[in-house]
């Protein structure tokens, strides 16, 4: 299962993510890969712009 029971005393939000390593890719990739999509976007049209 990919989310277990919460076993934690203080059940917080890294708590949550530390039930399985799926879940802390899923959410890393959130932080950090849309971003950089996202930026990479808004870079490569400036630059189409400027041309």
């Amino acid at each position: 299962m990919l989310i277990e029971p919460m076993t934690d005393v203080v059940p917080s939000f890294f708590a949550m993510l530390n039930q399985g390593p799926l879940t802390l890719t899923i959410f890393l990739h959130t932080i950090i890969i849309l971003p950089m999509f996202w930026i990479y976007q808004q870079e490569k049209k400036r630059l189409q712009d400027e041309q």
